[in-house]
């Protein structure tokens, strides 16, 4: 099932959101720049900066857009960071559910193919990475574990663009 980011990072099921050109713009610049200024974006768009926050804030209400700082765990002094492949027996809705309320817990996707789960493990030190990983081995439904230890972050980048494609012109909602 497809899900929606909410302000903690955990999601909720999808729906198909309707975004206009403007909407597309202001998700497109705050991705490229998560401080461009509401005023910059309205004169790009041309549209009044009123109409830029308002937009905004609708696009933040409905989940659509969520501005925060990115950083590199590893430059923060966070020694161990690992993505996990997990592998259930049966549905693996449980597992992904338990696992995204931890703190450690960046990302959590159900997958398919040679796992069921993928989680992204954020961890002051090797030691707290191999709680967490028994943590998840103990979890009912789980079967087995493969993890990934990060020795060095290339490339953390969020600024994909949207893809929804409306045939709205600019400043029609």
């Amino acid at each position: 099932m497809r899900r929606n980011a909410q302000a903690d990072g955990r999601v909720r099921p999808a729906r198909r959101a309707r975004l206009d050109a403007v909407d597309q713009a202001i998700v497109e610049a705050l991705q490229k720049n998560g401080r461009e200024p509401f005023r910059r974006i309205a004169s790009a768009v041309g549209v009044s900066e009123a109409t830029i926050r308002a937009r905004y804030a609708r696009l933040r209400r409905e989940n659509i857009l969520q501005v925060t700082g990115v950083t590199n765990p590893l430059e923060l002094g966070f020694e161990a960071q690992a993505m996990v492949g997990i592998r259930t027996a049966g549905s693996p809705d449980d597992v992904a559910d338990a696992i995204a309320q931890w703190e450690e817990a960046g990302y959590v996707v159900v997958t398919a193919g040679q796992f069921d789960v993928l989680v992204e493990l954020v961890c002051s030190d090797r030691r707290h990475l191999l709680e967490l990983t028994g943590r998840i081995r103990a979890l009912p439904g789980v079967v087995s574990t493969e993890s990934f230890l990060y020795l060095e972050l290339w490339k953390q980048a969020y600024d994909w663009g949207t893809r929804i494609r409306s045939d709205s012109p600019v400043g029609v909602s």
